[in-house]
C-alpha cells in the first residue's frame, strides 16, 4: 500500500484546512486508516483514527472538536478536516494505514506515507 497526503499549507490562527490521504495499490476500504503529526523536535502524536468501515472514529483530547476524520470508500480517500487551527497544531501530518482497526499507537500501523506539512502562524 503506498499513500500518498496532502492538503497541508501555512494558514493563520483560526482557519481551516482539509487534508487527504489517497492510498493505492490496494484495496482501501479493508485498511483502518489513521493521522499522526510530529512537530520538530517532538515524538510522533497520534491525531485521528478511523476503522475500515467508517463506522468508528477516534480523537485526540488535543483536537476533539476541531479536527474531523473521515472516509469516502467509493473515492479511496481518507480526510482529515481541520478548523480552529492553532500554532500548536504546526507539525508535520502523516497518514497511516493498518489491517481494519483503528487505534492510537503508531506501531500498529504498517503502512505510512509521506508527510504533509501544516503551518499555523499567529
Amino acid at each position: 500500500v503506498q499513500l500518498q497526503a496532502s492538503g497541508g499549507g501555512t494558514v493563520q490562527v483560526g482557519d481551516s484546512l482539509r487534508l487527504s490521504c489517497a492510498p493505492s495499490g490496494s484495496t482501501f476500504c479493508d485498511y483502518g486508516m489513521g493521522w499522526f503529526r510530529q512537530a520538530t523536535g517532538n515524538e510522533r502524536e497520534f491525531v485521528a483514527a478511523v476503522t475500515w468501515s467508517g463506522g468508528s472514529t477516534y480523537n485526540s483530547d488535543s483536537v476533539k472538536g476541531r479536527f474531523t476524520i473521515s472516509r469516502d470508500n467509493a473515492k479511496n480517500t481518507v480526510y482529515q478536516q481541520m478548523n480552529s487551527l492553532k500554532p500548536e497544531d504546526t507539525a508535520a501530518y502523516y497518514c497511516a494505514a493498518q489491517n481494519q482497526l483503528a487505534t492510537s499507537s503508531w506501531w500498529d500501523y504498517d503502512y505510512w506515507g509521506q508527510g504533509t506539512q501544516v503551518t499555523v502562524s499567529s
